[in-house]
């Protein structure tokens, strides 16, 4: 903790200290009154960008929604200009993740008052939810992330693979049963019938096109039950990567066998000692 408060904000600052400590902190009552403030004033934001994009309740309210919109674009933007304050390193807190995600959050609605043509841009305030995992002291666990990263970059060449297969097979029995339905019953093109193939192995089923052949249904048939590996081979894929970032493998030096028990002493394949590799 003083490390931390020695590392960001001025030495000679008690009123910065404290300060720092209420915004930053949950360990005083000052604390926790703040983040739970913090977090009633995101999920009423959060609450109002969803009622502004109904039109009848926008059309009703609209004057309120606007003022109270105003009212907590003024609280962050004091509440965002106070951490720059407070902080020793105001580089590093501005260009931080969740610097950006504080900035970003009120900027759209600054931006609208200019430029009312960017209302749309008021979406962007849905970021504030984010801040969630500071209030609620999520954001270590997320650290824990590169766990997923690193699984997914380490079986990327695996799943491109896939999806290549993926794509080769819908642009085939696409095309196979536009000529097989006719070009009727909805298979009026190829791209079309390709659209049609990855609803169905995607296991959607909108219901727009469907095939009226026993050949087009049986072509059904089987892309349905294939719809199953486009969630379970990726994920297989990556759960492996992860099982094998998060323990130690062990390594045949011999043959190159890598699917040894943990506490395997010799490899299952050729029975030469193995290594253990973190």
């Amino acid at each position: 903790m003083a490390r931390r408060e020695h590392n960001l904000i001025p030495e000679n600052s008690p009123w910065k200290r404290k300060l720092f400590r209420i915004i930053y902190f949950a360990d005083t009552p000052a604390g926790r009154i703040f983040d739970l403030s913090l977090l009633v004033l995101i999920i009423l934001s959060t609450v109002l960008v969803m009622m502004e994009s109904m039109p009848r309740v926008d059309l009703r309210y609209h004057f309120f929604l606007v003022y109270i919109e105003w009212i907590i674009t003024i609280l962050f933007t004091i509440e965002y200009f106070i951490r720059i304050i407070i902080v020793k390193n105001k580089k590093d807190y501005i260009f931080s993740f969740m610097g950006i995600i504080d900035f970003m959050s009120i900027l759209p609605f600054f931006i609208s008052l200019f430029f009312p043509f960017t209302k749309f841009l008021s979406i962007i305030r849905l970021l504030r939810i984010l801040r969630v995992f500071r209030i609620l002291n999520l954001m270590d666990y997320m650290n824990d992330g590169h766990y997923i990263v690193q699984a997914l970059r380490n079986s990327s060449r695996k799943i491109y693979i896939f999806l290549l297969f993926i794509m080769i097979l819908v642009t085939i029995l696409g095309s196979v049963m536009y000529v097989v339905e006719g070009g009727e019953n909805g298979f009026v093109d190829i791209p079309t019938c390709i659209y049609w193939a990855v609803v169905t192995i995607t296991t959607v089923g909108y219901g727009d096109i469907s095939p009226v052949t026993g050949l087009g249904k049986f072509i059904s048939m089987i892309l349905m039950l294939c719809g199953y590996s486009i969630i379970a081979v990726p994920t297989g894929i990556v759960t492996s990567q992860m099982k094998r970032g998060m323990t130690k493998t062990r390594v045949c030096k011999r043959c190159g066998n890598s699917e040894n028990d943990d506490d395997a002493r010799f490899c299952k394949t050729c029975g030469e000692t193995i290594n253990l590799i973190p």
